[in-house]
Order: structure tokens, then sequence, then C-alpha cells
């Protein structure tokens, strides 16, 4: 983050970056937004000094029924079967004094295209009435447990009163973006500076030099009519 400072960007609220894609606000050169999936506890201990160094917002997408527990999700998906604690309330209240923004990330990190209408419903309109419950404000936004989702369930996300909802497909919103397609770069910690500002610059997951050398030979080859190939 610090190093996406030192070169211009900054993070901005998820209020302000849905103004901007729906037209009625512009961002200054260098605004991304920056999203926490899971609420791992983390985010308390490690990204919220960073952020409360710079002055910068971020978006955490909270699992509303496992709040104070651990990511059981994973459990199966990890060879060991180790898990790790997910904020509680308290956690939670404290950093929404200090500019971060809670919304769904479903009731139990389901893989949504896999329930049946019901069982889908439940996760949807569930953990926002929980979320609303223990927030005291709207919870308007989703993102996707895995990035997963179909036809069937966007047509859901927007019945059960969402406004918009983030996948993993990575590239750049452009304000003509489908609100419920919304897309998002992947960042690992094992990424550096230098790579993460690659793949914000390139709009990709593969921030590596060879990615960065192919783009920008693109960009050189095109405006000489070359197509690369």
């Amino acid at each position: 983050m610090e190093g996406l400072a030192s070169t211009g960007w900054h993070a901005i609220s998820i209020e302000s970056f849905m103004s901007w894609l729906g037209g009625e606000t512009t961002l200054a050169e260098g605004a991304f937004l920056l999203t926490f999936d899971d609420g791992f506890l983390g985010v308390h201990e490690h990204a919220a000094p960073v952020l409360a160094r710079l002055n910068w917002p971020a978006t955490v997408f909270l699992v509303s029924g496992l709040i104070g527990k651990r990511d059981a999700w994973c459990e199966k998906q990890n060879p060991d079967g180790h898990t790790y604690p997910l904020m509680d309330r308290s956690h939670i209240r404290e950093l929404l004094r200090h500019d971060f923004a809670f919304h769904s990330h479903t009731r139990s990190h389901a893989d949504l295209p896999t329930l049946d209408d019901d069982a889908l419903r439940a996760q949807l309109v569930g953990a926002r009435e929980d979320l609303q419950a223990l927030l005291g404000e709207a919870v308007d936004y989703l993102a996707y447990p895995y990035g997963r989702y179909d036809d069937r369930v966007l047509a859901h996300t927007q019945s059960a009163g969402y406004r918009a909802a983030f996948s993993v497909q990575p590239g750049f919103n452009r304000p003509d973006v489908e609100h419920f397609r919304l897309r998002r770069l992947d960042v690992f910690g094992t990424d550096s500076a230098s790579m993460l500002k690659r793949k914000i610059s390139l709009g990709s997951n593969d921030g590596s030099l060879a990615n960065s050398f192919r783009y920008k030979a693109g960009r050189v080859l095109s405006r000489f009519g070359i197509q690369a190939s």
C-alpha cells in the first residue's frame, strides 16, 4: 500500500466508486477501490493499521453466519484442514469508525450456482438481514463466494435488493460495466509492491515483468498497425 501511495495511487470508498460508475461524480487520477473478502481477523490486525496511516478507506465482504468464528469453508480445501479466525463484532464495530465499509459475502460462503432457489435466497437475503442488523446501515453490495455466479444467481442477487456485485474476473471497470459483474484483481501475500503496481496498471492478475513487457510491446506495435501474435 505504501508503494502504491508513493506513486500517486490512492484508495477510495465503495460509495465513491459506485457514484463514479453511475456517472454522478469524477475521480482523481490513481483512484482505486480496495476490498477484502471473508472478514479475516488479519484485516483488523495487519491491514487496518497500514490503512490508518495512509488515511485510506477499504471495504470488507463478510460471511454473516461465521462472524467471530473461523473460515469453515476452507476445511475441505486445505490439505491439513487448517482454518483461520474471522473478525468478531467488536472488531467490525471498531473498523466502522476508521473508514471501513462492510457488505455481504453471503451467509456461509456457499457456492451459489450449486444451490436450489430457496437456499440461494436464504444465503443472499439472510446475509443482508444479518449484516444490516449488526451494522445499523444498508448492505447494498455483494462479493460472490469464489467469484462464482451464473444468470440465475445474478437475478436472485438483484431481487434480494443488492445494488451491485463483485466477481473475481480481472480487468478494468469502465463506466459501462454491468453492475452485477464488477471486476477485481487478486492480490496475494507473495506479491511485491512493484508486482502489485504492474497488476493495477495492466488490469491483470499477471503482474510479471514478462507480461508487462508483452503489454507495452503490443501497444507500440499497435501504433504502427501491427497485430502482436
